[in-house]
Formats: structure tokens, C-alpha cells, sequence
């Protein structure tokens, strides 16, 4: 692109903002136009009012940038948000309603039924939602969300399944990294020797957006999938990656030679455009009877793949098997990102 489309960040000093602002340096499409935050922080160069905490260095473009109120302006052509859910409510719909594109990592617009809930190798068509949105709203822009960083981490795998085999159970368990809690998450004295067997809700969240992401796009509504899904959601004592174990049960049993195949063979519309941040092999396999492990997989693909290991029959359901995700780049501001990229490709943007 000669010319590359001016980015804000809505809530760019906290933990997954910091990630837009990482992962956007030197994006090809997009450039970093505007940071925003909250009262607290407007104002001030982003190196002072950022306390960075991404683990690796603050990209320089970004240090003497001054920090915006969360107002809409006519000097960004799409903002990524990073926003809390009670924010994000509001501010959205703002920008929204200014007729500035809103690509969302935040959950209050996720059920929406007007609202595309969108992994690009998943169900790229549901931004045809976008018109529909925009007639029943009046807005000028729009908003786009991506998934809850576990569900995106289950459901790349679950796509290329339940479309070969047809799935009807999802019982999962989830091992959620202290980031997916923001900064500074759960405090040492809880979390340190400890799982916490509880996060508030984000059992909701893991069984309601595989329906709507698995869904058909029928007319202006999404006809969501037949599928009952049982979650139960933990935080644990690691930095980032979001490691969980599923069983499945299927309309028709497939072997683990069968799964492995359906996973391994599986390419979405990012990796036929060749979209900037998609991973080559959005599913990666591992035959290591110990993996994946966080430490080891979670930056696979620069963190943008998901890793699956011991792919194995079940004995109560039909097949059982370990995922892990990157959650704060796949499964968070990776995700926006490429949301982005899928939309300018269809020409949203």
C-alpha cells in the first residue's frame, strides 16, 4: 500500500493496548495515529503515562506521542480498542456513531446480534453484519469484535473439525494465563503456589461465542450452532498463554489420524491473501506426549498460531486434546489486528 491508514489505540497504556502499540510499529496497512487513555493519563507523553510492561522494548515511535482524551476526531481512520467493558460501551458507540471504524477487543458488543463476533479463518463472512449494524444504528462507522482470548484459542481448531465431522459436545477446561486478568492481575499472595478456580464471567463468554463463531449467516442474522458446550475456567500461575484441555463429542467419530489430518490440512482466507499478521499454519501440531507447553509454544507463529497436542480418543466423548494460544497476540490485540487486515481486504476499510 503507498499509503498506509491512520490507527488510533483506545486505551493504549493498558496491557493489551501495549500490545497494539507493539505489534502496530512498521504495520504495512496501518500506522499509528492517536493514542487514548483515560483523564488520568491524557496529556502526557505515552513513555511517561505508560507503565510498559510488554516484554520487549517500548517501540521509540510511540515515546513523545501525547496521549488523547477518548473523544472521536477526523484524524484516524480506524481505532483498535483495548478498553475495558464498561468503556468501551460508551466509547465505542461513539466513534462508531462519528463514523470511525471500531475494531474491538473488548466484550460489550461481543453477543450483539448486529455485531460481527469475527476470527478471519473462521467465519470471514459474518462482517456482512456490518451493513446490517449500520442501518439499525444510524452510525456512519461501525464496530467489529474478535473473540474472548480462550474462545479463539478453542475455536481455530474446532472450525476445520466441525465442518468435516460435525460437532455436537464441547467440554473444556481452561488454564488462563495471570495476563488475561491486565495489569497487574491477580497479586502475588493470591496467585504464587496457587489456581484459582474462578474468573468472573468467562465461563459465559466460553460457552456462548463458539455458537455465534460456528454459526451461518442467514439473511441479517446469524443462525448459531447446535452445539452444547460445558466450560470451566481457572487462572494459573503463568505469565502469558492460555493452555486448555477439550473433549469432543462428534455427529460422526473421527480416529486421531483422521483429527490430526482435518487440523494439520486446515488454511482460512488469511492465509490465501497472505493478510500481514497471519500465520502461515494457523494450527500447528505437536506429537510430544508433553506438549504444548506455555514456556515452549506460546510465541509460535510470532504468537499468532495455536499449537495442539495429544490428540487421543476419548473415553466419554469421541476425541480429547490440548490447545494453547498466545492470549495477549492471538488471542487479543493479534486478533483486532487481523481483523483489521480481513476487513481492508474485503473492503471495509
Amino acid at each position: 500500500m503507498a499509503t498506509r491508514l491512520r490507527a488510533g489505540i483506545l486505551g493504549a497504556t493498558g496491557a493489551v493496548g501495549q500490545r497494539f502499540v507493539q505489534l502496530l510499529e512498521n504495520h504495512p496497512w496501518f500506522e499509528v495515529a492517536a493514542l487514548y487513555a483515560s483523564e488520568r493519563s491524557a496529556g502526557k507523553p505515552y513513555g511517561e503515562a505508560a507503565d510498559w510492561r510488554v516484554p520487549v522494548p517500548r517501540p521509540t515511535y510511540a515515546e513523545e506521542m501525547i496521549i488523547r482524551a477518548m473523544e472521536p476526531n477526523d484524524d484516524v481512520d480506524l481505532v483498535f480498542s483495548a478498553l475495558p467493558r464498561d468503556s468501551a460501551e460508551t466509547v465505542e458507540a461513539d466513534f462508531a456513531q462519528a463514523g470511525i471504524p471500531v475494531i474491538s477487543n473488548a466484550s460489550a458488543y461481543r453477543a450483539a446480534a448486529d455485531v460481527p463476533l469475527v476470527i478471519p479463518e473462521v467465519n470471514p463472512d459474518h462482517t456482512e453484519l456490518i451493513n446490517v449494524q449500520r442501518r439499525n444504528r444510524g452510525w456512519g462507522g461501525y464496530i467489529v469484535t474478535n473473540p474472548n482470548c480462550s474462545v479463539i484459542g478453542l475455536v481455530l481448531p474446532l472450525k476445520p473439525l466441525h465442518d468435516v465431522f460435525g460437532l455436537r459436545l464441547i467440554q473444556v477446561v481452561t488454564m488462563q494465563a495471570r495476563s488475561g486478568a491486565g495489569y497487574p492481575g491477580p497479586p502475588p499472595e493470591v496467585i504464587d503456589d496457587n489456581v484459582l478456580p474462578f474468573i468472573r464471567g468467562e465461563e459465559d463468554k466460553v460457552e456462548a461465542e463458539p455458537r455465534k463463531l460456528l454459526g451461518t449467516l442467514e439473511g441479517d442474522s446469524i443462525r448459531e450452532a447446535d452445539i452444547i458446550i460445558s466450560a470451566q475456567c481457572n487462572r494459573v500461575n503463568v505469565l502469558d498463554g492460555h493452555l486448555e484441555a477439550v473433549s469432543l463429542g462428534f455427529e460422526n467419530r473421527p480416529d486421531p489420524e483422521a483429527v490430526i489430518r482435518a487440523l494439520r490440512d486446515f488454511r482460512g482466507l488469511p492465509q490465501e491473501a497472505r493478510l500481514p499478521s497471519a500465520p502461515a499454519r494457523p494450527i500447528l501440531i505437536t506429537d510430544q506426549e508433553d506438549r504444548p507447553q506455555p514456556k515452549l509454544d506460546r510465541d509460535a507463529g510470532d504468537g499468532m498460531a495455536v499449537t495442539v497436542g495429544r490428540i487421543r480418543p476419548d473415553s466419554l466423548l469421541d476425541i480429547k486434546f490440548t490447545v494453547l494460544s498466545h492470549n495477549t497476540i492471538r488471542g487479543a490485540a493479534g486478533a483486532a489486528i487481523l481483523n483489521a487486515e480481513l476487513l481492508k481486504n474485503q473492503g471495509y476499510l
